[in-house]
This record gives structure tokens, C-alpha cells and sequence, in this order.
């Protein structure tokens, strides 16, 4: 029996961003039912994650099944990008997540995002609220899956030994160690660039649910860091599930299961 969902554009395609020296080209995967059923999932990806990762393709599936359009993008230095990691900054990849989400979406979307890709989210909306609120407007929840908000400043610049630190503002990078890959470069301009992109604990209505998923074992995204996330997020709709034996990734059966639980709820 055929498939009654009509997977559209299912490998990637190239949406330019930037112009002059800062053009490139961010590959994107928009799948779209024959008939949609609800919001679109609009997924962004972690630090040092792509678009092929578990969560993002079980999320494309999922949204496939149910009758819903899905979106996903590698950010420059990412994936399939052809960019180099260390050229990355907080604002390019709001810049591209903002090109993506307005260019290729249709229609009220869930903004579904892990680690870096909270932190990405929640500026994207209030990006949008600040500029477009017309676009924002078709954001009609977030999801954020251990979300790392302020992420080069909290959870890299603070952390960092004095020796990292100095490091990085003289010789200008530092390899970092990953339990998940290879060692991958911080640069200065990813530290200073994202101190143009803070929430800085500022009071922030996001004026739709959030809900946020924390694994209690993560020692990436502290569930502390997460706790603070909600002390400043204002409004009276943001959830917080913590998870008591999950760690970073969330994205085991059972953790796929809750995520899709939640969104279920949203629609």
C-alpha cells in the first residue's frame, strides 16, 4: 500500500545566505505531506550536531506519519555544510536558522530545538518579535531539549581554566576535547560574538508554550542551567520535565517516545 504522506524534496536542497565574503550555501531537507494535518516541526540541530542526527531524522519520520511538513538544515560548518567550523558564530547561525525558517517554512510551525539549537530557537522568536512579528506569529510553540541557552558564555567562557582563556584571546582558538567526536575549535569569534546574542537572565515572555525536556544525568546542559532557564522565562506557560536517568543526547527510545508525547499534546 502506498505511503498516504507524499515526502517532498527529501534530499537536500541549498538555500544561499549572506552576501559578498559572508555568502553561503546551507543545505535543508523540507519534507511535506500531501495534506497537512496540523503546525509544521521545525527542527535545529546542536553544537557540532547536523541535520542526519537521531532526534532530527526520528522528528522528520514522526512528522511524516502524522501528517505533518518538517523542516531541518545543517548550519554553516555543520554536516553536510561545505563551510569551515571555525568561521561559526551564534549570529551566523541565527542568520541562517532565520533565512531557513522564513524561506522555506509555510505556515504556523513548532520549534523544536537541542542544546545549541534552544539557545538558536529562543532567539529566533525573539528576533522575529522584535522585527517580523508577523513571522513570529507562525511560531506557535517551542520545544526545547536540554536547551543551552547563553551558551558561550555560560556554559564555555565560565567554565574555562584561566589557561583556556588566555588562550583563546592570544592565540585566538582553543581545541576542545568531545566525549561525542573529535576535538573541535572555540574561537574568539564565537566567544565575542556571542556576547552580542545574550538573554543574560533578562525577563523574556516568549507569549506561547515552551516546553523544555532535561535529563538529570547530563553533564553537558547541567539540569541547573536548565532550572534557570524557566527563572526567567515570564509568562504562565512553559513546562519543564526533568528525566531522571537520561543524560545529553535524549534520544532513546524512551526519550523519543516522551518528546513526541509532548508535541502530540501541543498540536
Amino acid at each position: 500500500m502506498d505511503s498516504p504522506y507524499k515526502i517532498a524534496s527529501a534530499e537536500p536542497q541549498i538555500l544561499p545566505v549572506g552576501t559578498g565574503r559572508d555568502a553561503r550555501e546551507i543545505p535543508f531537507i523540507a519534507q511535506r505531506p500531501a495534506k497537512s494535518g496540523g503546525p509544521g516541526l521545525f527542527w535545529l540541530s546542536g553544537f557540532m550536531s547536523e541535520m542526519s542526527s537521531t532526534k532530527a531524522t526520528a522528528v522528520a519520520q514522526w512528522a511524516a506519519e502524522h501528517g505533518l511538513s518538517s523542516t531541518r538544515f545543517d548550519y554553516s560548518g555543520h554536516g553536510i555544510s561545505a563551510d569551515r567550523i571555525e568561521d561559526g558564530t551564534i549570529g551566523r547561525w541565527l542568520e541562517e536558522a532565520t533565512a531557513i525558517f522564513s524561506e522555506v517554512t509555510e505556515g504556523p510551525q513548532i520549534v523544536i530545538g537541542s542544546s545549541m539549537g534552544g539557545h538558536i530557537a529562543l532567539l529566533l522568536l525573539r528576533k522575529l518579535l522584535r522585527e517580523r512579528p508577523d513571522e513570529a506569529a507562525r511560531i506557535k510553540a517551542l520545544v526545547l531539549i536540554a536547551p543551552a541557552w547563553d551558551m558561550t558564555e555560560e556554559l564555555m567562557w565560565k567554565r574555562f581554566p584561566e589557561e583556556t582563556r588566555s588562550e583563546i584571546m592570544e592565540r585566538g582558538f582553543f581545541q576542545q576535547p568531545s566525549a561525542y567526536a573529535a576535538p573541535y575549535t572555540i574561537t574568539r569569534r564565537l566567544i565575542e560574538d556571542g556576547r552580542e546574542h545574550l538573554f543574560a537572565r533578562r525577563p523574556f515572555n516568549p507569549g506561547r508554550p515552551v516546553v523544555i525536556l532535561q535529563g538529570l544525568l547530563d553533564v553537558d546542559v547541567p539540569a541547573s542551567h536548565t532550572r534557570e532557564l524557566t527563572t526567567f522565562l515570564t509568562g504562565d506557560n512553559v513546562k519543564l520535565i526533568e528525566v531522571a536517568d537520561a543524560e545529553h543526547r535524549l534520544s532513546r527510545p524512551q526519550d523519543l517516545d516522551l518528546l513526541f508525547a509532548e508535541i502530540g499534546k501541543l498540536l
